[in-house]
């Protein structure tokens, strides 16, 4: 990619991933307010700067013959992404992905914490409510969803092998 693409790229790839992600909650407070979507935006922008440092680095480890292979038939830029650089990460952009969506329903807890809502704003509610039970039953429902999310993720990796 030329420079003026990839710098900025990268330079926001950068800013994203500096931000911790309950930094990310409380900054996400303050323009949305407190809830759902403050949390939903702090780990948007964790997210993103995880993931496109992973896809950058999978994608500089390819092997450039097959590309060149492409471009030598004639085809243009999209053309060599399509059937030159995709095939050789498609199967590493999925498992990093699933990898994502488990990682953000774990740090979500993390993130209801500081007031960005969601089933972990119930949980610290009823945590400081001394309702016990209410947060066994919320943290068995969290173990739950994770073990769910990972039986699936088995499955997507199985189905794509």
């Amino acid at each position: 990619m030329p420079c003026w693409i990839s710098g900025p790229a990268r330079g926001s790839i950068g800013l994203c991933r500096s931000l911790h992600h309950v930094i990310g909650a409380i900054l996400s407070v303050k323009p949305v307010g407190f809830g759902a979507l403050a949390g939903i935006c702090a780990r948007v922008v964790a997210s993103i700067g995880f993931i496109a440092r992973l896809f950058a680095e999978a994608i500089e480890e390819i092997s450039p013959e097959q590309v060149e292979a492409v471009r030598a038939t004639g085809a243009g830029f999209v053309a060599a992404l399509l059937y030159g650089v995709l095939p050789q990460v498609a199967s590493r952009f999925v498992g990093f992905c699933i990898y994502q969506v488990d990682s953000n329903l774990r740090n979500c807890t993390m993130v209801g914490g500081v007031g960005a809502g969601g089933i972990a704003g119930t949980l610290f509610a009823a945590f400081k409510r001394f309702d016990f039970d209410f947060v066994a039953a919320i943290l068995i429902i969290i173990m739950a969803l994770i073990i769910a999310a990972e039986l699936v993720a088995t499955r997507v990796r199985a189905a794509l092998q």
